[in-house]
């Protein structure tokens, strides 16, 4: 039976328990719906940090394995109604979920500080004990909703979201006004600053809202400990977590463990770095030559959009055509932002020429009416005139008339008048996408097909798919299409992928034909599907012959993508490309291609490093060498193995990026010895981030990753091999042989210097000769100084390490300032039977082969790592 609402507002009944809510006009809430929460973890999740997690199969994870992000099938997610179940939540993690055990849970605790006059450090014991607890329906809404609409158009830095990004529940908790009035805002306080318990790679994770909108009742910002009167998951913030009603999900930061009020924005690295839309004209690569596009608060994203999306028909749903006046009731969603009604949604049939008005069902209006208690907290809402949740449409279209339209349109408007558009607005994060949705109609015989504009994450299909892959422009406006009696609006300058294929080439590429050309002088590699010919790359390629060779007939598209060479990520560089294209594989060479590696590692298991297949390891140890530098030592899959590495050559790391999850590569050089079995250990220094400077990506990530997180390595690569006694190769031309190495680095650029110079030293057969000099800023930043100088021992006269500072202390009595012309003079006087090995910053590399061929040195005496 329902529980009857009383009109007497003075006493209020705890209704959790009832079956079904009927409020004080006879009107019924129903329940949420049944939630039946996973019991096991996944086997995929099992060997990640989440294995503590326990997941719902059905959620389509956007970005591989591990961090989760993910949302639900559209179609089940619309199933359930206004409230989501947790399971079936939209999930965005940026690295690994924080554990926290139900016995601890009411320990949690968080801190109120900054400019306040009474600081606070307050347990969930105490939050639930000592305050008003509240209970509010709110629709969470990922900034990304729809981004893989934007990623067709071009692909932005951000995962592939589809329509699903977004979903309702009622949270209990505090409101946050509460919390912070208590611990007394001083004059001038104008933000709260809010960081969770995630440790990523560019720190906890942070971001802030203005202070009046948290002392704002209407705003109902809150701390919330429930969600559908159960205890937060892992997923959603568990213990403890902020909710902002109409503001990006990004701004209800998961896991909290501190509000600050300050009176300047956040300068956390995720709220300057994530969840903005930049100007349009904004490519990738002038947003990476400074902050000042990402510093500039005018584009930071708070409140959302008016959005909308078509739920029924679903995406490949048929519908018979039967005779007679049928009807078919459209379906969808509909949302605005910062507490902004939606007041209006419109439907067409004919490509936005006309609209009809669809009817709109407001269900959050039905807890307004409920003021009772709910899951321990006051349904508090009938007063509140601002909108926190979604609301849905229907309209009944007649099936004759769909017959006879291309398309299905629907957008919507809020109460300040703000309409979708109809085109994209495409930015380099790819968020806030609310362009009218649109629907595909395709007549089939005596059907009618339906295409959604896209699929979430890789999956394949939709409209816009088919549209580009046929050559259709996305940006004419018309969604690739002509609507007769109208000319098409294009854009001045239309926004589109960097296009890498060959104009009019349309050759299939079988995968045996691919794999012909895995070995000899005529490679070929893969990116996105397409297939180039590396030829004329094989002596020039600053990687050397063997980064070309490791990705012979292989997919190439993260390599091509992700290592950080200006060539490489420039948009005309990217364009050169056409000239190399020389096919496309056909779909079953695709498939071929994605399972081709994955049993090599099983025809050699004592060498962990395969040359065209990534691998993984665990981080089994990070040790600090320096305030910035670390030794981080890597398990490989087997103890028994070697990792297969050759002297003077480097391996391919890769992780993905929390925040756009797009892969990192960067190369590495080992310092642990080259047969050493069962682990590998990297010297990494950690470029963090200062003023117009981001910080170095891998550095930061793998600085950050928790023991026991997995990374991929491949390789060998590089140009460069020491094969030992004197015997080296560097490029074509075969084996050469030297009397001396003057090898010149600087800061972590002694690895590879440090691998060859061991090599030579430890080998008393070997005659070479050695000279290293490296130059660094301060004494503390000279790496692996113990060994070289062990080493020096070791050779018995053979070699010598000279150091220089920049900026040594008074008691530094060695040489001063960087290395020039007169130094390397100094210590190695004749270019005569020598080769020179640089390793180090970019301007210093550039430096020292201007001096040096100053000097009259040949270039092919010169090697650069």
């Amino acid at each position: 039976m329902p529980v009857k609402c009383s009109n007497e507002t003075t006493q209020c009944t705890d209704i959790s328990s009832a079956s079904t809510i009927e409020t004080c006009d006879g009107a019924v809430l129903p329940p949420p719906p049944q939630s039946n929460a996973p019991s096991e973890t996944l086997e995929i999740d099992r060997g990640t940090p989440d294995a503590h997690v326990s997941r719902d199969s059905r959620m389509i994870r956007l970005t591989g394995v591990h961090p989760f992000n993910a949302e639900a099938p559209l179609t089940e997610l619309f199933r359930e109604g206004f409230l989501t179940t947790p399971e079936l939540f939209f999930v965005r993690n940026h690295g690994v979920v924080p554990e926290v055990h139900d016995e601890n849970v009411l320990d949690w605790e968080f801190t109120v500080d900054g400019m306040v006059e009474t600081p606070l450090k307050i347990t969930l014991q105490k939050l639930v004990a000592e305050y008003e607890q509240q209970t509010y329906p709110v629709t969470l809404v990922c900034a990304g909703n729809r981004r893989k609409e934007q990623n067709m158009v071009r692909k932005s830095k951000g995962f592939s979201w589809g329509p699903a990004g977004v979903s309702t529940a009622l949270f209990t908790g505090v409101v946050m006004s509460d919390v912070v009035r208590r611990a007394k805002p001083r004059k001038g306080a104008k933000f709260v600053y809010m960081e969770g318990a995630d440790k990523l790679p560019n720190g906890h994770y942070g971001t802030c809202v203005k202070l009046s909108w948290v002392l704002d009742p209407n705003r109902g910002i809150m701390l919330a400990y429930k969600m559908n009167g159960e205890m937060l998951r892992p997923d959603h913030g568990k213990p403890l977590r902020v909710v902002i009603p109409g503001q990006i999900g990004g701004r209800s930061v998961k896991w909290l463990k501190k509000l600050t009020i300050t009176d300047q924005p956040s300068d956390n690295w995720y709220h300057i770095y994530d969840n903005r839309v930049l100007p349009t004209m904004i490519s990738p690569e002038v947003a990476a030559e400074g902050s000042k596009w990402w510093t500039d608060e005018r584009y930071a994203i708070h409140d959302l959009s008016p959005n909308s999306a078509i739920a029924s028909p679903a995406h490949g749903e048929r519908l018979r055509l039967l005779e007679g006046g049928d009807v078919y009731t459209a379906r969808g969603y509909a949302y605005g932002g910062g507490g902004r009604r939606i007041t209006r949604v419109e439907v067409s049939l004919d490509q936005g020429r006309t609209w009809r008005l669809a009817r709109i069902q407001y269900v959050e209006d039905e807890y307004r009416k409920a003021d009772r208690i709910l899951y321990g907290g006051k349904l508090d809402f009938q007063w509140r005139d601002t909108s926190f949740c979604w609301c849905f449409w229907t309209l009944d279209i007649p099936v004759q008339e769909m017959s006879e339209a291309k398309d299905i349109l629907v957008r919507c408007m809020d109460e300040g008048m703000c309409v979708q558009p109809r085109d994209v607005y495409w930015s380099v994060l790819g968020m806030m996408h609310n362009a009218w949705f649109r629907v595909a109609i395709m007549r089939e015989a005596d059907e009618l097909r339906f295409e959604h504009p896209t699929q979430p994450a890789l999956i394949p299909g939709g409209w816009m798919e088919r549209v580009k892959a046929a050559g259709g422009d996305l940006t004419n406006g018309f969604w690739g299409e002509q609507i007769s009696g109208l000319d098409a609006v294009r854009p001045a300058k239309p926004v589109h992928d960097v296009y890498m294929k060959k104009e009019g080439l349309h050759k299939h590429i079988t995968f045996a034909e691919l794999r012909e050309h895995a070995v000899g002088k005529n490679l070929w590699f893969v990116v996105n599907s397409e297939v180039y010919d590396a030829t004329e790359y094989l002596n020039e390629h600053p990687g050397g012959i063997q980064s070309i060779a490791s990705a012979a007939a292989t997919d190439a598209t993260d390599e091509f993508m992700s290592i950080p060479d200006p060539s490489a990520d420039s948009e005309t560089a990217k364009a050169m490309m056409r000239r190399y294209h020389i096919g496309t594989l056909d779909d079953t060479a695709k498939k071929e291609l994605s399972l081709d590696c994955q049993d090599e590692e099983a025809n050699n298991p004592t060498v962990f490093l395969q040359p065209r297949s990534w691998s993984s390891v665990k981080l089994h140890a990070r040790k600090s060498v320096s305030r910035d530098t670390r030794i981080f030592t890597f398990k490989l899959q087997h103890e028994d193995q070697i990792l297969g590495l050759r002297t003077g050559q480097h391996i391919m790391v890769r992780l993905r990026d929390p925040a756009t999850r797009e892969a990192i590569v960067r190369c590495f050089t080992p310092i642990s010895e080259i047969d050493k079995k069962g682990e590998v250990e990297l010297l990494i220094k950690v470029y963090s981030p200062r003023k117009d400077y981001r910080g170095g990506a891998m550095s930061m990530a793998i600085d950050s990753l928790p023991i026991g997180h997995e990374v991929e390595f491949k390789g060998p690569i590089g140009k460069f091999e020491y094969h030992g006694r004197g015997e080296y190769s560097a490029g074509s031309g075969g084996r050469k042989k030297t009397e001396r190495f003057l090898m010149i680095c600087g800061g972590s650029g002694v690895t590879p210097i440090y691998q060859v110079f061991r090599a030579v030293m430890r080998d008393e057969q070997d005659a070479t000769s050695c000279t290293v000099l490296d130059s660094n800023t301060t004494e503390e930043d000279i790496l692996c100084r113990e060994h070289l100088d062990e080493l020096v021992r070791e050779g018995g006269g053979r070699g010598e390490v000279i150091y220089t500072l920049t900026k040594g202390d008074e008691k530094w009595d060695g040489l001063r300032g960087r290395i020039d012309r007169e130094m390397i003079q100094r210590y190695c006087p004749g270019s005569a039977g020598t080769v020179v090995l640089l390793s180090g910053p970019e301007e210093m590399e550039k430096d020292m082969r201007r001096f040096l061929e100053e000097s009259g040195w040949q270039a092919e005496q010169i090697v650069v790592f």
